[in-house]
């Protein structure tokens, strides 16, 4: 993975890498480090498919690129497999914390799935606090830097399985300890999430926020079925939304735009869109409008004045940071400082914090912004 503080903005030089950032969509089993896979993998005699961590990264990034979100979730098989101890799982969420403040992120939501973590005989309960150990152990590491970051957990429940509700429940039992708000993520297509109705149910009743994983290798269904059945107050990637859309006639400088009833409640609420470009190509998410990165909606969503956020989803998989992400942006959109600034600005005010800590990371992301 490139160094992010190499990414410039072009034509102003300023170096994207030392801006305040917001991370909403980073899963933990997404974000290791190479050389840690190695490392724990040879600690539990586990084999790999390469002996040093740049052919890993290599790896990863190949498998990674298969166009289906099927495939892509295939390698997780492997970072899950190193996340089964106690000191694997703190290990990982304490690199991950390091790892996002050198990508100028100063607060971070680590979403992960404590049900595929139990191999090891760990309970629910158990690897949670693992995590949260690590992630306290991240932020002590980088406040002795004389830098600050804050993260919250979003516990996820995998959706093709039928432990909704009681990882809904373990959610909210550590909602005091660290964790701020639950998901559910795993192969999209055929699991709407009215599967965990009940799930849903009950966190409304505990005032407990969600998001959901939706509009990647589903459509519009889905992202209905996120909203009514979820009560999701963000969607995970929800790309698809753009197939809501009806573009009534372009011309040379702009495009019409009739919004259909979904994308216009999103819109209207400004329910938060955690997009992920790179990922969003990796699975095929943008399949319909193209296969590289100017055919991502993303920019049209942007303009209609959507929530947009931008996200990395699996730093590991896709080798990409947020800074990179955003320079990628600028330099298929040529988006200006401003812009970037208004998607941290979102992502701000979408984040699953009570509102006087949203208003501090305005603050701090204004200040950030205003001094580079």
């Amino acid at each position: 993975m490139e160094n992010p503080t190499e990414f410039r903005l072009e034509g102003d030089g300023i170096d994207l890498g030392t801006l305040p950032k917001v991370s909403l969509h980073d899963h933990l089993d997404g974000g290791l480090r190479p050389q840690t896979v190695l490392e724990l993998a040879d600690e539990i005699g586990l084999d790999v498919p390469a002996d040093d961590a740049e052919s890993l990264a290599a790896w990863f990034a190949e498998q990674s690129d298969s166009g289906s979100l099927v495939e892509y979730l295939k390698t997780f098989d492997l970072t899950t497999a190193v996340m089964q101890t106690r000191e694997g799982l703190s290990r990982v969420a304490r690199e991950f914390v390091q790892d996002l403040a050198a990508d100028g992120v100063i607060y971070g939501e680590v979403r992960w799935a404590p049900e595929q973590h139990l191999a090891g005989g760990l309970s629910l309960d158990e690897v949670v606090d693992a995590v949260q150990a690590g992630l306290d152990e991240g932020a002590d590491d980088v406040r002795a830097q004389g830098r600050r970051i804050r993260t919250g957990q979003l516990i996820t429940a995998m959706r093709h399985a039928d432990r909704g509700l009681e990882i809904a429940e373990l959610a909210v039992r550590h909602r005091d300890r660290g964790v701020v708000g639950f998901d559910i993520a795993g192969a999209e297509d055929g699991f709407l999430p009215s599967r965990h109705r009940t799930a849903f149910d009950y966190l409304a009743t505990q005032f407990f926020p969600v998001t959901v994983h939706a509009g990647e290798a589903a459509g519009l269904e889905s992202i209905r079925s996120a909203l009514i059945d979820g009560r999701a107050l963000r969607l995970g990637h929800g790309v698809r939304l753009a197939e809501d859309l009806i573009i009534d006639r372009q011309d040379d400088e702009n495009t019409y735009v009739t919004l259909g009833p979904i994308a216009q409640w999103v819109r209207d609420r400004e329910i938060a869109l955690e997009l992920s470009p790179s990922s969003n190509l990796q699975t095929g998410a943008i399949s319909a409008w193209g296969d590289e990165l100017i055919d991502h909606p993303f920019d049209l969503l942007y303009q209609l004045g959507f929530r947009v956020t931008v996200n990395t989803d699996n730093r590991l998989q896709s080798s990409t940071s947020l800074t990179r992400e955003l320079a990628l942006l600028s330099e298929v959109f040529g988006y200006s400082l401003d812009d970037l600034e208004v998607f941290q600005l979102n992502a701000a005010a979408a984040a699953f914090l009570p509102i006087d800590d949203r208003d501090e990371l305005v603050e701090q992301i204004e200040d950030g912004f205003s001094e580079a």
